[in-house]
C-alpha cells in the first residue's frame, strides 16, 4: 500500500461517525447547544480558550476548531476516549490534522446539538469544502472525531421536486440526518439516498425516557405518519418485526416496514414503520395529511425513527433521490427541530 493509501485508511479510521457508534450511543440527537452571538462575549471566551489551550484546563467543545488551527494536537488527543485512541495514534492524528487544516484560516459552526448527554458539533471552513465533526460526553471526553473533505456542492442540490411536500407528521420532530454534505447527512454520499432525512422525537434533550432497550421508551415510537402529498400507494411492507433499540439491526430488510406513494412520477418513501401499523394498500389513493401508519424501529434501524425521501422511481435501491421542495420554503437540516403543524 502506498503512502496515499495508508493515509486514506487512517482517515477512514479517524472518521468514526455516529452511524457506526450506534451500539454505544444509539441513533440519538437534539436540543441545540447554546450559541454565543455577542461579540464581547466571544472575545472573552477566546481569551479563556487561550489559557486552557496553554494547559490550564481541557478544551470546551466550542474551542476545538481554534485548537486544531493552532496545532494543539497533544491537548486535543488527551481528551480522546480510550476507545478512540485505540483507532488512531497521537502521531497519526497530528499528521492527518496538519494536512487537513493546511490553508484553512477559520471554521464556522454548521450544527450544534445535545442529545442523551452527548454534545455534537459540526464546523466547516468558509469555502464549505472542509468539515469537522466531534462528539463529546458530559465530562468533555471526545468520543469521536471526523475530518472530512466535503468538496463543492452538487448541481442536483438545486433541482427540487415538482411536487410540494408537507412534513409527514403532526408533532415536532428532530432532524438527526439531513442536509447537503456528508457531515450533516451521511446519506449524501449515496445517489440513491442523497436527500433522505432521518427524523426522531426529542423532549428535554432526550429521545427516550426509561429503559433505552425498549421501543416504548422512545418518544417517537408509535407516532402517526402522514401522507406528505396526494398520490397513489405503489408499495407496502407491513410484516417486519421491530428491532430492540441499540441491538441487532435487520440488514436483510433495510427499509423495514414502508409505504411508497407515487406523486405523478415522484415517489415518497416512508420507512422503518411499526410492524402491523400500515393502514393503506397498494393501488389506494391517499390525500395529503392522511394517516398511513405509525413510526417504528423496523429494518436497518438502531432506534425508532422515520426515514423519509423522495425518489425518481418506486424502488428505493434502484432510483435517484431527489431534493425535496417543502411547504413554507422549509429547508430541514441536521440539528433542527421541525414542526409538522406549521
Amino acid at each position: 500500500m502506498n503512502a496515499d493509501g495508508r493515509r486514506n485508511k487512517k482517515l477512514r479510521l479517524l472518521s468514526i461517525t455516529i452511524m457506526f457508534m450506534t451500539a454505544v450511543i444509539g441513533l440519538t440527537a437534539c436540543g441545540g447547544a447554546e450559541k454565543v452571538d455577542d461579540k464581547k462575549e466571544n472575545v472573552i471566551h477566546e481569551k479563556e480558550a487561550d489559557q486552557r489551550v496553554a494547559g490550564v484546563d481541557q478544551l470546551k467543545p466550542e474551542e476545538l476548531p481554534k485548537a486544531m488551527l493552532e496545532g494543539k494536537y497533544e491537548l486535543i488527543y488527551k481528551q480522546f476516549s480510550p476507545e478512540f485512541k485505540g483507532e488512531v495514534s497521537q502521531s497519526e492524528f497530528e499528521q492527518l490534522s496538519k494536512s487537513f487544516v493546511a490553508g484553512v484560516a477559520s471554521f464556522k459552526e454548521e450544527a450544534s446539538f445535545l442529545l442523551n448527554e452527548l454534545d455534537q458539533r459540526i464546523w466547516v471552513d468558509p469555502s464549505g469544502h472542509k468539515g469537522l465533526l466531534a462528539i463529546f460526553d458530559e465530562q468533555g471526553t471526545i468520543l469521536s472525531m471526523q475530518i472530512q473533505e466535503l468538496g463543492a456542492g452538487l448541481e442536483s442540490d438545486n433541482h427540487l421536486t415538482h411536487t410540494t411536500f408537507s412534513l409527514p407528521f403532526k408533532e415536532p420532530m428532530f432532524v438527526f440526518w439531513g442536509g447537503h454534505n456528508v457531515l450533516l447527512n451521511y446519506h449524501y454520499a449515496h445517489e440513491m439516498q442523497r436527500y433522505a432525512y432521518d427524523l426522531i422525537q426529542v423532549e428535554n434533550d432526550r429521545s427516550y425516557e426509561g429503559d433505552p432497550k425498549l421501543n416504548e421508551s422512545y418518544y417517537a415510537f408509535g407516532k402517526d405518519i402522514l401522507a406528505p402529498a396526494d398520490g397513489v400507494v405503489v408499495s407496502v411492507v407491513n410484516n417486519i418485526p421491530d428491532n430492540a433499540p441499540v441491538g441487532v439491526m435487520n440488514e436483510e430488510d433495510p427499509a423495514g416496514n414502508q409505504v411508497t406513494i407515487d406523486h405523478n412520477g415522484e415517489y415518497s418513501i416512508l420507512a422503518h414503520l411499526k410492524q402491523g401499523s400500515v393502514k393503506v394498500k397498494v393501488g389506494e389513493s391517499v390525500k395529503r395529511g392522511e394517516i398511513i401508519g405509525q413510526l417504528g424501529n423496523s429494518g436497518n434501524s438502531s432506534e425508532p425513527h422515520l426515514h423519509f425521501q423522495v425518489s425518481d422511481g418506486e424502488n428505493l435501491f434502484e432510483s435517484r433521490s431527489l431534493a425535496v421542495k417543502w411547504e413554507n420554503n422549509l429547508h430541514p437540516r441536521r440539528g433542527e427541530m421541525i414542526n409538522g403543524e406549521e
